[in-house]
């Protein structure tokens, strides 16, 4: 059993945040405005994308009000959006390890939060709005960093990144209404405050996982 999660636990790691072989190749072949295909692969990456994920699972958890959901997640949309279409358009090169690597992190800083381990230690409550918002910028550059990369054709790539971008939060919905009814029914049963700590803490070993391989690739790049 400890085996298996080890091994789950690279899984996820090791495609945290990338872009499949096949859609590599897809992306660097077509020319001009492609605006399904976009909206696809933009949909495909956020709910195969375990940091978003993971992310949005930290950032919803003790949320219950669909209207304060709403916000933090239209928060950390048009963090993840504007460095997205910025970072390719003024072609700003980060080391895709240390931008994935911050990603990690910000599984971690939402798992800590949760835990109120920052009241506890420094006596303070970050801005949750402003750290969501920050932390979606930096998952918007993590995915620029990668599109640079493919060379993309000039032609149309505004609209496709735009395409991308609505599939990203058509994905993004996907995933998020799934994650909801799950937690949704969890609530209504005790264990949802028996457990609640120790998913948290997996939420930050998760986080620390995915930072960790991220920094190992730095080092060994």
């Amino acid at each position: 059993m400890k085996s298996l999660l080890v091994f789950v636990l690279i899984h996820i790691s090791l495609f945290a945040h990338g872009v499949t072989t096949g859609d590599q190749g897809y992306i660097q072949q077509i020319n001009g405005v492609n605006f399904i295909p976009f909206m696809y692969l933009g949909a495909k990456h956020m709910v195969t994308g375990y940091d978003h994920i993971l992310f949005l699972i930290g950032v919803i958890f003790f949320l219950y009000r669909l209207k304060d959901i709403g916000i933090y997640v239209s928060l950390f949309a048009i963090g993840h959006s504007s460095t997205l279409i910025f970072g390719v358009f003024e072609d700003i090169h980060i080391n895709a390890f240390i931008i994935d690597a911050i990603i990690g992190l910000s599984v971690v800083y939402k798992a800590l939060d949760n835990l109120g381990a920052y009241q506890q230690w420094f006596g303070i409550q970050p801005n949750t709005k402003i750290s969501t918002l920050i932390f979606g910028l930096f998952h918007g550059f993590g995915l620029a960093t990668k599109i640079i990369e493919f060379d993309m054709d000039p032609s149309g790539l505004l609209t496709n990144l735009i395409a991308f971008n609505i599939g990203v939060e058509i994905g993004q919905l996907l995933a998020l209404s799934a994650i909801l009814i799950l937690i949704s029914y969890w609530r209504k049963k005790p264990s949802f405050i028996i457990y609640s700590y120790s998913t948290n803490v997996v939420l930050m070993m998760l986080g620390f996982l995915l930072a960790g391989y991220q920094l190992f690739g730095y080092f060994n790049s």
